[in-house]
């Protein structure tokens, strides 16, 4: 185990491990129990009885949080022509085509997410050892191949994450900050949750749900009742 700071020991005297919180509570501590001085990040964890290594057990997708995660998202967008020009009006950081590819090749990665339009995938294909390990690389299911740039450039600046369940069944995500007022976050939280949920993998096999776990930046873990968050949703 990793010798912790005294901050850090301090913030985890005031949570139980074996406690499933409240949602509200769970906010009230992200709060209480974060040990920097600046404003953390409040990140999920979920932890899934997926088995991903079948074809009808894996799970990713994409949703726009209510109040974002209070991160500027820097987006590099593929295309070209009428749709080059209506990314870069719709806010893209980086917008190229052939060009791009090249500087990606050679080393280039000042961004957070890659974006494309249909016809430019062709390229980008041949990045996928450069962006797939970063989870990156563009996919339909989570609107980053898109024909509708625009629309899909001002929704991941807004605030929309992808995610997807790992090799260990683990969903790994940011949802704001612990700036954020209380009910900002519990919507956002809310929000996340509901959707692993409702988009359950029909090859899931016992629980699906196992554990969910909130954490600020370099704060302790605390255990969300998943009950409490989405008890229309049967986990």
């Amino acid at each position: 185990m990793p010798k912790r700071g005294k901050n850090y020991n301090k913030a985890a005297e005031l949570i139980d491990g074996a406690t499933l919180y409240s949602l509200d509570r769970t906010v009230e501590l992200l709060k209480e129990t974060n040990p920097v001085k600046f404003d953390a990040s409040v990140d999920i964890c979920i932890v899934t009885g997926l088995d991903t290594r079948h074809a009808d057990q894996q799970l990713r997708g994409a949703i726009g949080l209510p109040h974002g995660t209070g991160k500027e998202t820097r987006l590099a967008v593929f295309a070209t022509g009428e749709k080059e020009i209506e990314a870069r009006e719709a806010g893209a950081d980086i917008v190229g085509g052939e060009d791009l590819l090249k500087e990606i090749k050679e080393g280039r990665m000042d961004f957070d997410l890659v974006l494309a339009t249909p016809d430019m995938m062709k390229f980008v294909g041949q990045l996928g050892r450069i962006l797939g390990p970063r989870g990156m690389m563009p996919n339909p299911k989570t609107g980053t191949v898109s024909p509708n740039i625009g629309a899909a450039v001002q929704e991941y600046k807004a605030g929309k994450v992808n995610f997807r369940a790992d090799s260990g069944g683990l969903i790994l995500s940011k949802v704001g900050r612990v700036s954020f007022e209380q009910n900002a976050l519990k919507e956002n939280i809310q929000a996340f949750v509901t959707y692993v949920m409702k988009n359950r993998p029909t090859g899931v096999k016992g629980q699906y749900i196992k554990k969910i776990v909130l954490s600020s930046t370099m704060g302790p873990g605390i255990r969300l009742d998943p009950k409490d968050v989405a008890q229309t949703v049967v986990a």
